[in-house]
């Protein structure tokens, strides 16, 4: 099995959760926030990853990967803090118990 193959279900896990949250308060803010996260996330994994591969402490048979790669890392591996920057957050607000205010009727 090829990396590209194993990422795929995190990202479609990660696509539907966040879906799921479309219609909750503040949606578009919690993405952005989430966006924020995941450009930290990413430059740190392309940091780190790069000085462990570097390190010769692991490394990617060229035939399980798609090619592409930020330096010395293999793109999917960027794949796996993104899911998590948009994954957890999603997941709060879908298990989130708290009381919410009830909407007013319009008339």
């Amino acid at each position: 099995m090829t990396y590209p193959l194993i990422v795929l279900p995190f990202v479609a896990v990660t696509a539907a959760v966040v879906l799921a949250t479309l219609r909750r308060p503040r949606f578009g803010r919690r993405m952005a926030s989430c966006g924020i996260a995941a450009g930290v996330l990413v430059a740190l994994t392309a940091v780190f990853d790069n000085v462990m591969i570097a390190a010769e402490l692991f490394d990617y048979p060229e035939h399980l990967i798609s090619g592409v790669r930020i330096g010395l890392a293999p793109i999917e591996d960027f794949a796996y803090p993104v899911c998590a920057a948009f994954l957890l957050p999603a997941l709060w607000t879908l298990l989130d118990r708290s009381p919410r205010p009830r909407e007013e009727a319009t008339a």
